[in-house]
């Protein structure tokens, strides 16, 4: 799969259009950064993207175990403070709703620590290429 940017004219000078299947997004910074927070910073997306997988795969999980999940609200709280120092902590709470019993809260929170993406951030070695041309 390909994820293709390129500059999101009208929308700032650092905005990026995002084109991701047939998905468009616009991803920017803050006006702190030199953005005009047209969209999320990629900060905001690689958290996102744990939230979303997080609840996509406990959702699932329950779909498939005849769970009655109605709702799964999450929150992603970062704190990038060390991250220069090589620490990035993420902290997600994830809200069920639906008439669940203690011990499926606790088999879903398993599933939660499972999700993909959970384990590309902590347990697979990604490797990243970068090549520049001229457009």
């Amino acid at each position: 799969m390909t994820v293709s940017l390129q500059v999101a004219d009208g929308h700032g000078p650092l905005a990026q259009s995002l084109q991701i299947r047939g998905h468009a997004l616009t991803a920017d910074v803050g006006v702190a950064e030199g953005g005009t927070d047209a969209g999320p910073s990629p900060h905001d997306l690689y958290d996102a993207a744990l939230g979303a997988c997080k609840a996509l795969t406990v959702m699932w999980y329950a779909r498939k175990k005849g769970m009655p999940v109605t709702d799964i609200r999450t929150v992603v709280d970062r704190d990038d403070s060390e991250e220069r120092k090589g620490v990035y902590r993420l902290a997600t709470r994830l809200q069920i709703g639906g008439e669940l019993s203690d011990a499926q809260i606790q088999e879903l929170s398993a599933v939660a620590q499972k999700c993909p993406v959970h384990k590309l951030m902590t347990a697979v070695t990604t490797e990243v290429t970068t090549h520049v041309e001229r457009a």
